[in-house]
């Protein structure tokens, strides 16, 4: 399994965890960005520099992963794509996306995005919390637990 972040959007707490959890649990994890990231040395971490433009992030991770990959993002569409192929998305506010959930959420995005073009509603999302970061940390626990013991 090699975990690969969305790292254009990342959280520092939530890059923090993953990159604690690649160390302590000896997992690969891809930083993948279009502008250089900061990430700490270990031959279990790496960074990923592609062009830049719209979604080239997501179009590399999704052109590399794997069915037993993890990928972790906020980018809806992204998540999508992740859970087509089989993979598994996990946003930085801990929701695991699945089969069952993808497309609903993705509807609302969709809807969302609609209503701020037309002015109905303003805003993106609250900042972190942390019940949210503690979310993510027990996701991102039970599936690499799930991924080693296999």
């Amino acid at each position: 399994m090699n975990i690969w972040i969305d790292g254009d959007a990342c959280p520092k707490p939530i890059k923090q965890i993953l990159f604690r959890a690649a160390v302590k649990r000896r997992v690969m994890v891809m930083m993948v960005a279009n502008h250089l990231v900061t990430i700490p040395p270990s031959p279990f971490i790496k960074r990923v520099q592609v062009e830049s433009g719209f979604d080239k992030a997501d179009k590399y991770i999704v052109s590399q992963i794997e069915t037993s990959d993890l990928v972790i993002t906020a980018d809806i569409i992204l998540a999508d794509e992740v859970v087509e192929k089989k993979a598994i998305a996990l946003s930085p506010r801990g929701m695991l996306y699945t089969s069952n959930n993808i497309k609903p959420i993705l509807t609302m995005r969709h809807m969302n995005e609609s209503l701020r073009e037309s002015g109905l509603i303003r805003g993106g999302l609250e900042a972190l919390s942390l019940k949210e970061i503690q979310s993510f940390s027990n996701h991102l626990d039970r599936i690499i637990t799930s991924a080693q013991s296999r």
